[in-house]
């Protein structure tokens, strides 16, 4: 049986008594009537404010409150210029011809090529001060004259505290308290802190009997975080990260909560407040082409944020790569800081398996990065097209537990496909289109989805899948067009197949060929690929739909 005596003054029974682990414990006490009473009290703490002037470091590298950190990481972020952004693509809609069966197409698709700091706090000193009573006993009260003494101290407070209260909140409080100080005759403490540090001491001491805070407004719970970091009291940097995440996020808020000092990012406290800020970000800028300039003045911790999104609603993984590179040398102007960014910090972003091996071609060449870190990642993505897409799938479900998520596909604008090229005996290429159930259920009723562009020839090719009406207009029905990149009055004569896997044998099934001479813009294909109405390709039973995927193939050959 648990010894019912226990001294209440005995730091080590307070912290037994306050684990926090038990699933089922029960709220916090409610000290507050103990605060600041020497009826409570076991101890005196003595509180010097000194100036924050006479900091030892220089103001330029410490900042003591989230005005200062704010105004610091405002500035760095207002030297950077601002750049043009060339991410935004248009294309004109498919005008659909009337012609039976092979549709020939007016289209524009986008040139796939096209291109669409972080500060730690220097930790500082906590000055401690222990000291036998004078005589008197020390009483509530702020023993400032307005002056400075020779130590620089500008304002004195004391204060009545309970040690075993202060010690089962704070693992800093419980060493001072148990470094060896005698009861009878040291009660008092004695803590030395800047000014600007006196309000948001004051809210962790009083919220240590009370567990409420005054502060409501951002700057003053900012303050507040950053000192119960200091002074090690997780439970008010957890009720400082919930304040925070109710309060509205704005793109400035959600910068500050992710630029605070690295000790205070580290807790784990502050993590749900992190994850809401880049959750913030990364869905105010999904869409990065229509914040082209506020995007590129973005600090490295947005740009990561926004970047480790799976929701980017960018042409493909090719413009995520460019758009790296670009802010990277907006903000970066020597090469070897260039590649160190990116090789440690936002090339972790890329997905480089999703990326165009023309476009993979160019990593291996781009001097901003490393080249043993480019030659990496490029046969990795390599071995990942490779694989069956079975296997991507498995591998892409195993990354979801890492932070880099280099397996996981985006839901990009152009959908990526796999491509097998032949040089001899003719020029020819295959290329394979996967597209999931709920992809073709967004079709309906006159949804388009095109592919990522894919080369024939020198000249770059694009499918597009589409939910129309048939010929005579009676219902919907899936069609496949192939398109050709507008590039001038370039013509083209390719002999083209379009194939589908089908049940029950699974194999891909012809279902229409053809050929047609292209011309800078236009696209031919099939208002109604699988000759049955959209109701019959979307059902359960569906022959098209092999675990949840529909597997197109186009073969092109250039005609002699």
């Amino acid at each position: 049986m648990r010894d019912s005596v226990m001294d209440l003054f005995d730091p080590r029974t307070a912290v037994m008594d306050s684990d926090n682990s038990s699933p089922t414990r029960s709220p916090n006490p409610d000290f507050a009537f103990a605060f600041n009473d020497s009826n409570f009290s076991d101890r005196v703490l003595r509180i010097e404010i000194v100036s924050d002037s006479l900091e030892t470091q220089p103001e330029s590298q410490v900042c003591h409150t989230v005005a200062d950190w704010a105004r610091k990481s405002k500035r760095h972020r207002g030297d950077v210029a601002k750049m043009e952004n060339d991410m935004c693509h248009s294309f004109t809609a498919l005008d659909i011809n009337t012609h039976p069966e092979e549709q020939i197409l007016d289209s524009q698709q986008p040139d796939i090529d096209d291109d669409v700091g972080d500060e730690n706090h220097d930790e500082e000193e906590i000055r401690l001060i222990e000291e036998s009573p004078s005589g008197d006993d020390a009483a509530n009260s702020d023993d400032s004259n307005g002056s400075e003494d020779s130590s620089g101290v500008i304002r004195v407070k004391t204060l009545h505290i309970s040690s075993p209260i202060l010690a089962a909140n704070s693992p800093f409080f419980k060493k001072l308290f148990s470094n060896g100080m005698m009861e009878s005759e040291q009660r008092h403490v004695t803590l030395r802190i800047n000014a600007s540090e006196e309000a948001a001491l004051m809210e962790i001491l009083n919220f240590m009997y009370s567990n409420t805070l005054s502060a409501t407004t951002a700057p003053p719970l900012l303050d507040v975080l950053m000192a119960a970091d200091k002074y090690e009291v997780d439970s008010c940097m957890r009720h400082c990260s919930r304040l925070l995440r109710n309060l509205p996020m704005t793109t400035e808020s959600a910068l500050l909560y992710l630029d605070l000092p690295t000790s205070v990012l580290m807790a784990e406290a502050v993590q749900p407040l992190t994850d809401a800020a880049k959750q913030f970000l990364a869905a105010r800028y999904k869409d990065i082409s229509k914040f082209q300039d506020e995007v590129i003045n973005l600090p490295l911790a947005g740009i990561e944020a926004i970047m480790s999104s799976d929701d980017l609603q960018l042409a493909s993984e090719d413009a995520v790569y460019d758009f790296a590179l670009k802010w990277t040398r907006a903000h970066y102007q020597k090469p070897e800081e260039r590649r160190e960014i990116l090789g440690t910090r936002l090339g972790r972003y890329i997905r480089f398996p999703y990326m165009t091996c023309r476009k993979l071609k160019k990593v291996l060449g781009c001097n901003d990065f490393d080249h043993d870190f480019a030659t990496k990642v490029v046969l990795d993505a390599l071995f990942f097209k490779a694989e069956s897409p079975h296997r991507q799938r498995i591998m892409a479900v195993e990354e979801t537990t890492r932070t880099s998520r280099r397996y996981v596909e985006r839901t990009y604008k152009y959908r990526p496909v796999k491509v097998i090229e032949f040089e001899l005996p003719r020029q020819q290429c295959v290329v394979y289109l996967d597209l999931k159930r709920d992809e073709c259920i967004n079709l309906f009723p006159s949804g388009r989805v095109y592919s990522q562009a894919f080369h024939l020839g020198g000249q770059g090719f694009f499918l597009s899948a589409h939910c129309n009406m048939d010929q005579q207009s009676s219902f919907h029905c899936f069609g496949l067009f192939l398109g050709m990149q507008e590039k001038g009055s370039v013509t083209f004569s390719v002999d083209y197949e379009f194939a589908a896997r089908s049940k029950p044998t699974e194999e891909y099934i012809s279902k229409y060929e053809g050929n047609y001479t292209f011309t800078g813009g236009k696209a031919v294909g099939y208002r109604n690929l699988f000759s049955i109405p959209w109701t019959s390709f979307m059902a359960e039973d569906s022959l098209y739909f092999i675990n949840g995927i529909l597997h197109l193939r186009a073969e092109l050959t250039i005609k002699r």
